[in-house]
This record gives structure tokens, C-alpha cells and sequence, in this order.
């Protein structure tokens, strides 16, 4: 081996085996780093979501890059859990800063639009539509 330690990325699978969620660490906890696949559902969300408070209570964090890219459709159901119980665990946990990577399917954007318009007093929130560029403002939001 190299010496260098990679943080254990995290994945979550639906029952036919598709990975719906994939979560790790960046390098020096320079912020946590999530990406969503495919159709979500209330039990999908929630179980990503609590993976990610997992990580945070591990290791605190001040950000996040929530990669939404790859959603398809809607995932409005858990709005309501995302932005009542969710999102104020994360600031708790002391995260300041979100990155939304935004999906080209309409109703996937518009159910993060609806959760950024609820939380946005709870976290800085920047919408992107690539990762790099996302990755890019975490880096320089970091004191």
C-alpha cells in the first residue's frame, strides 16, 4: 500500500441491488460527499439521510455536497422529514455550509427548489449543476 487512508465510502442498496445512495468522506473532512441515484422514495431518503446524520455524529463536519445528478423524479414525500427533522440534526451536528448539485429532471429540481426555500435560513445553500463546481465553492468557503 501507498500509506495514504481512504475514507470508507458508504453505500446504500435498494432490494434488487441497485445503489441508490453513495456517501464518504473527502480527505482532511474537507466535507462530506453524497450522490443519489435513480428513483428515491421516503424509506430511501430517510435511510441516506440518517446515514449521513451517522456520519456527522462520527465525525463532524462543516459541509456537504449533496449530488442529486443522477435523481429521477420527484422525491417530495420527504420533504417534510428533510426539512423537520433532517436539517436541523445536520446544523446541530455543525454543518454550515450545503451544496445541492441539482438534477436535469425537472421535478427532482424542483423538490430540492421547495426544501432550499424551507432550510435556507439553516444553511448556506449554493445550487449547482455539476459536482466540480460544487466541490470548488466548499473548498473555498473552508477557513
Amino acid at each position: 500500500m501507498n500509506g495514504v487512508v481512504m475514507e470508507v465510502q458508504v453505500e446504500l442498496k435498494k432490494i434488487f441491488g441497485d445503489v441508490y445512495f453513495r456517501a464518504n468522506r473527502m480527505p482532511d473532512n474537507a466535507f462530506l460527499y453524497s450522490q443519489w441515484y435513480g428513483v428515491q422514495s421516503v424509506e430511501t431518503v430517510q435511510a441516506g439521510g440518517y446515514k449521513l446524520l451517522e456520519m456527522m455524529r462520527e465525525r463532524p463536519c462543516l459541509s456537504l455536497l449533496n449530488s442529486n445528478k443522477h435523481v429521477i423524479g420527484s422525491w417530495d414525500m420527504a420533504l417534510e422529514w428533510a426539512e423537520n427533522e433532517w436539517a436541523p440534526s445536520m446544523r446541530a451536528l455543525g454543518l454550515k455550509y450545503l451544496a445541492q448539485v441539482v438534477p436535469s429532471s425537472i421535478y427532482a429540481s424542483m423538490t430540492i427548489e421547495s426544501l432550499i426555500q424551507h432550510i435556507d435560513d439553516t444553511f448556506e445553500i449554493r445550487t449547482f449543476e455539476e459536482d466540480e463546481a460544487a466541490k470548488a465553492w466548499l473548498l473555498s468557503v473552508q477557513v
